[in-house]
């Protein structure tokens, strides 16, 4: 039976889609990964709650391969409280996210509780151990498609098909994940590990949501160390390299980067390089550029492909917005009584 060519018009971006997404195979199950991982950072490791911040929120929006017809489109909230009793050594965290794919009927939405343990070890290191449980719903629809039989012979739209599509039934699952930190005023280390349970998303045999293991830390060099109004106000200039591996399933991702911090505003790039069996090697840039204003912060990155397929698939746009709170005056107090934390040193915009 042939088709109109309208139909196939309408139906060439979804088939794109899916064919891009059946060209990844089992990249179905692999977690989004974020440019600004440092602004998205209990996304990474559930260890990172309220260490930065006594209390914040992040609105996050991740727009990946506008190329491709409908893109793959990223929406996540995460926010963090370090409670102020007993010790300063607990916080509550929680994640909020949805992934969606537009032309292929894709969605995801997750929640996430997140716990952390914070500790000091010596006068000038710490430690942060964090532990998460989250739940997720996915499915995939037909809503984007047409079909023969809703044009009539002149190519004009006739109405509904009777096609009787079940399509893929939604998936509900559970996953689990742990980390922690070990960091001082200049340096850190991050391990974590996602989806200890490995939760089957039921679209194949292939479709499970893989271990995801996260190695990631960096170094802060001072230029120039902010001073309290004792010594006049001085900001703060500092240079921070960083690197991180992830692997999960067959792919792996390595990162390298720095940025530049003159408070209020920090400029950084990073190169990202992505192996997986399907797709073999492809390279980014990332370029990302935040600034505070008072207890806002705003992030933009913009990653650019090297390779070709990369470049092809028009890399991706994020956004984030954060609202932080640190109090000054109880810091102070803690500085005092000598029961502060060193300062994480990652770029915290």
């Amino acid at each position: 039976m042939s088709l109109p060519p309208r139909f196939l018009l309408s139906a060439w971006p979804w088939l794109a889609g899916l064919g891009s997404l059946l060209a990844a195979g089992p990249a179905w199950g692999q977690d989004v990964y974020f440019s600004q991982a440092f602004a998205n950072r209990q996304a990474e490791n559930p260890a990172w709650t309220g260490l930065v911040d006594d209390y914040s929120a992040t609105l996050s929006y991740r727009d990946q391969f506008p190329q491709l017809a409908g893109s793959f489109q990223t929406v996540q909230l995460a926010a963090g409280w370090r409670l102020p009793k007993p010790g300063l050594h607990h916080a509550l965290g929680l994640l909020i996210n949805q992934d969606q794919a537009g032309t292929v009927g894709y969605t995801r939405l997750g929640a996430t509780a997140q716990y952390a343990y914070h500790t000091r070890l010596t006068r000038t290191l710490a430690l942060s151990g964090g532990a998460q449980v989250g739940y997720g719903r996915q499915r995939v629809g037909y809503d984007n498609l047409t079909f023969g039989d809703q044009y009539s012979a002149d190519g004009s739209y006739a109405g509904a098909t009777a096609e009787r599509l079940a399509g893929f039934p939604p998936v509900n699952y559970l996953t689990a994940g742990v980390g922690g930190v070990l960091y001082a005023e200049e340096a850190w280390l991050s391990i974590s590990g996602q989806n200890l349970n490995q939760p089957n998303l039921g679209f194949s045999t292939q479709a499970g949501l893989p271990l995801r293991l996260t190695v990631s830390g960096g170094y802060k060099l001072f230029l120039q160390k902010p001073a309290g109004s004792g010594k006049g106000e001085q900001r703060e200039i500092s240079f921070i390299p960083t690197a991180s591996y992830t692997r999960q399933g067959g792919s792996r991702r390595s990162e390298a980067g720095a940025y530049l911090l003159a408070d209020p505003v920090t400029v950084g790039a990073l190169y990202r390089n992505l192996n997986s069996p399907n797709l073999g090697t492809q390279h980014v840039v990332a370029v990302v550029a935040g600034i505070a204003v008072g207890s806002l912060r705003v992030g933009y990155s913009y990653d650019v492909g090297v390779s070709q397929l990369a470049s092809d698939l028009g890399g991706a746009h994020e956004i984030t917005l954060t609202l932080r709170a640190f109090d000054k005056l109880e810091n102070a107090f803690r500085r005092l009584k000598r029961r502060n934390y060193p300062n994480a040193p990652c770029p915290d915009f």
